[in-house]
């Protein structure tokens, strides 16, 4: 199923800008988190794989790694590097820019994503950011903020809480950037109410781009000991596709779905079993769409 005639996604906006398609080349840079290293915390947050990202890769330099990833694919021409793992923003900003160039400064790569924490962002990163987009590089900050109930963040050992995510928003804003931002569906304690709810506030603090992902259970992290114990149980693919349907639908046509689902592939997954196969979860929102309306038609 085309999910572009449902939603507007970041391959669809990429490919109407840029007359071609677009791929994101994920990158493992040597970077770690706050909340592993003991400046706010340790053991990460509770849904977190710290095993889950390679460090084989990190290994290589930046621009060894775009060169596999670009052999491993022929699905594009032009692309985007993605400074995925970890917290890409958590270095002194001299290094921070020699990675980022780096990146942008191979042959076809056209811009950059930067996955990070709400509060990994000071005022200088946001500025070597807003400098690669003034000369003309596409760039998007990725705020991984998956909650925006306190309490929620408190319970999966995030560190910061929604004042910190507005802060972010607010200064990147300033500065021209596109921001999209990683919420999780089915975080322990949350029901459908909060989770429209931390949408609404997502929206009204202002982004360009959203991400959805259903909880998952890997190995590896603390959430699989809880699982284990019967504390935790991962939704439903109906019940995901309903409420992602729904999300969905209450969503502005002009901001950009960098994805609606997520995926991983035993033995890192544990459940929920249908998160294996890539197109399940796309198959069936796509239904739902389709009799429901598409992207924005619950505003209309």
């Amino acid at each position: 199923m085309d999910l572009t005639a449902y939603i507007n996604t970041l391959g669809r906006d990429l490919s109407r800008r840029f007359g071609e398609k677009v791929h994101k080349l994920s990158l493992t840079g040597d970077f770690t988190c706050p909340n592993r290293d003991g400046t706010l915390g340790k053991g990460g947050c509770t849904f977190c794989n710290v095993r889950s990202f390679s460090r084989d890769a990190a290994r290589l330099s930046i621009s060894e790694q775009i060169h596999r990833e670009k052999a491993r694919t022929d699905r594009a021409r032009r692309y985007l590097a993605y400074f995925q793992a970890y917290t890409s923003t958590y270095a002194e900003v001299q290094w921070l820019e020699r990675q980022y160039r780096e990146a942008v400064e191979c042959a076809d790569v056209v811009g950059l994503c930067v996955g990070t924490r709400p509060d990994c962002v000071p005022d200088a990163v946001l500025d070597l950011l807003a400098g690669l987009a003034g000369e003309g590089k596409e760039v998007w900050l990725e705020l991984g903020l998956q909650s925006a109930h306190d309490t929620t963040l408190a319970g999966i050992n995030r560190g910061h809480g929604f004042a910190e995510y507005e802060d972010a928003v607010r200064r990147a804003r300033q500065r021209g950037l596109k921001i999209c931002t990683h919420l999780i569906v089915g975080l322990p304690g949350e029901d459908e109410t909060m989770i429209r709810e931390t949408h609404a506030r997502v929206l009204e603090a202002g982004v360009e781009g959203l991400k959805l992902h259903p909880l998952m259970i890997v190995r590896g992290s603390r959430m699989a000991a809880q699982y284990q114990r019967r504390e935790i149980a991962p939704w439903s693919l109906e019940d995901y596709a309903d409420l992602a349907t729904e999300l969905i639908r209450a969503t502005p046509w002009d901001v950009v779905y960098h994805r609606v689902s997520a995926t991983a592939q035993a033995p890192t997954l544990i459940e929920p079993a249908w998160c294996g196969p890539r197109w399940t979860a796309l198959q069936a929102i796509g239904e739902r769409l389709a009799a429901r309306g598409k992207q924005g038609s619950a505003l209309a």
